[in-house]
């Protein structure tokens, strides 16, 4: 799915809702509303009015991690944007360069000119100098649909230990500067004792503030948690999402399928919680307890079982994310949704605005 619409530059929100102006908070941002083709305009601090009592929200609780670490191919200086651990203690790593704005893709050429399509494979066995004296090799690239992201293996350090003191969040070039990783965690986040989480912020859920949490509580609204660690969504490839780790736990499942038993919403809060709980969802619609990782793409063909409405940022016209809200609502609700965003004059990406999609 891709919008016949074009987002303006100036649309992309450059600071964080709090840094705008004295006296705001992350809840300062505009909420979009769409039921269907009916649109409405609200600021997010309404957003318990706007839910009923019984509403169940599917939060993700992912961490998110210092990702981009500054290394040296030779002489020539790259950032590592550390992706995704896998089940080996390798690492989906992407390499791109620093141009002062947060990072661009990186040469295919660190070791040679050659482009990424045609000699991108001669990337395998690149060392990347890291920060501590530890080394990087690239080995093979994660998938055959391209070579952005490579598995690669950490010698001589401990990535969590490189991530933790000379790691920063990854940021791109539409943000104004870098941030302190606080500033890239949600509230619902929870460190993971083994050191892994997301390498971009699950951004659907940076609005909530514990106090917007407290009333949503007390108007009877509830939550169930997730975990899906996200990897890194590259600003100009547009790819459908890798596979990813996700966890379901069962206490989890138990308020999914009682909320769908007794005809209340499910409401995912971000396109990571809607993936990890349609991944454990079964042909029938129950979710059960699951843990591992996932290669579902939510479709308009595959379309969901679990989740009613979906809370999620505004993604770039030719996001393959649009696909999972067209799944959730329908392609009429989105063209409409982001012709009124534009018009409005929303705020788009990760310190941006948002949007509910309901039935």
């Amino acid at each position: 799915m891709t919008l016949a619409l074009k987002v303006p530059e100036e649309l992309s929100a450059r600071l964080p809702a709090e840094q705008r102006g004295p006296g705001l908070d992350r809840d300062d941002v505009r909420l979009l509303v769409s039921r269907g083709t009916e649109v409405s305009h609200h600021s997010f601090a309404e957003l318990p009015r706007l839910l009923r009592s019984g509403d169940l929200l599917v939060v993700n609780t992912s961490a998110t991690l210092a990702a981009a670490v500054d290394g040296r191919v030779g002489d020539a200086r790259v950032v590592v944007h550390f992706s995704t651990r896998g089940d080996d203690g390798r690492w989906a790593v992407e390499l791109r360069e620093p141009d002062g704005r947060g990072t661009t893709r990186a040469r295919a050429g660190v070791q040679g000119e050659a482009p990424a399509r045609e000699g991108g494979r001669r990337l395998a066995g690149t060392e990347v100098g890291l920060p501590g004296g530890g080394r990087l090799t690239l080995e093979e690239p994660l998938s055959a649909r391209g070579e952005r992201l490579w598995w690669a293996r950490v010698t001589g350090a401990e990535v969590a230990a490189v991530l933790r003191e000379h790691g920063r969040p990854i940021r791109y070039s539409y943000t104004e500067r870098d941030q302190p990783l606080s500033v890239y965690q949600t509230v619902f986040a929870l460190p993971s004792a083994d050191g892994t989480g997301s390498a971009e912020m699950p951004s659907a859920a940076r609005p909530f503030t514990a106090r917007l949490v407290a009333e949503l509580v007390s108007r009877g609204v509830q939550f169930a948690p997730v975990t899906l660690h996200t990897g890194v969504a590259s600003a100009e490839a547009h790819e459908p999402p890798y596979p990813e780790r996700f966890r379901v736990p069962e206490a989890s499942a138990r308020l999914i399928n009682a909320a769908r038993a007794g005809g209340r919403r499910v409401v995912a809060v971000g396109t990571t919680a809607v993936r990890a709980v349609e991944s454990a969802a079964g042909a029938d619609g129950v979710v059960r307890a699951r843990e591992g990782w996932t290669g579902l793409v939510v479709t308009p063909e595959r379309g969901v079982r679990v989740v009613d409405g979906l809370l999620t940022g505004l993604h770039e016209p030719e996001a393959s994310h649009l696909l999972m809200l067209e799944a959730v609502a329908g392609r009429a609700a989105i063209d409409r949704g982001y012709e009124e965003a534009v018009r409005g004059r929303y705020l788009w990406h990760e310190f941006g605005d948002v949007h509910l999609l309901l039935p």
